[in-house]
């Protein structure tokens, strides 16, 4: 696969992961050095491994998986998205803990959530017969990077923003997941 179609297809993998980071950014009040390894390393080694996996699945499950992938990706975030702006509206009490979406379940479902794609491409390639290990590095990678532009995008975002920027995120989430939605059932 040539190295300039390698890397389109790893940027377009990787524009959900940036816009899943990017809102998680607005909803931070400063993201640290520590929430974007978390974030940047979740979500590159998702979008590494889900090639792998769908490359080793192959054609048998393809019909299968491409039936349902995207109403699970747009249930995952629209669920984040959802409580996200539900909680945007709660009484806000300083004291009160806000769950950090780069720890624990909520990035495992992001993490999940903006890698479904990839799977496909894994399978892709194993349908064509091509190696899987440089491309699922490179789409990792790739991912990595611009999750962690991302978040420190949002940030400088939602600093200018203000308080209710978790509303933005939220409607970011759902939105990225209906146009995942409308793309896989319009064709």
């Amino acid at each position: 696969m040539p190295t300039l179609t390698l890397l389109a297809i790893a940027v377009g993998l990787a524009m959900d992961a940036f816009a899943v980071a990017t809102a998680t950014g607005l909803c931070l009040v400063n993201v640290t050095a520590r929430q974007t390894l978390r974030m940047a390393w979740s979500f590159g080694l998702f979008q590494f491994f889900m090639p792998i996996l769908g490359w080793l699945a192959g054609r048998g499950i393809e019909r299968w998986i491409s039936a349902f992938d995207h109403w699970v990706a747009f249930a995952l975030l629209a669920v984040i998205g959802g409580k996200m702006i539900y909680e945007s509206f709660a009484p806000q009490d300083d004291s009160r803990d806000v769950a950090d979406p780069t720890r624990g379940g909520r990035l495992f479902v992001l993490s999940v959530a903006t890698s479904i794609d990839a799977l496909a491409v894994g399978l892709s390639l194993g349908v064509l017969r091509m190696q899987i290990w440089y491309p699922a590095f490179v789409i990792g990678v790739v991912a990595a990077a611009l999750t962690a532009l991302g978040m420190h995008l949002g940030c400088r975002f939602g600093a200018m923003l203000g308080r209710h920027v978790e509303v933005i995120g939220g409607l970011v989430l759902v939105g990225i997941g209906v146009k995942i939605l409308v793309e896989h059932l319009g064709g």
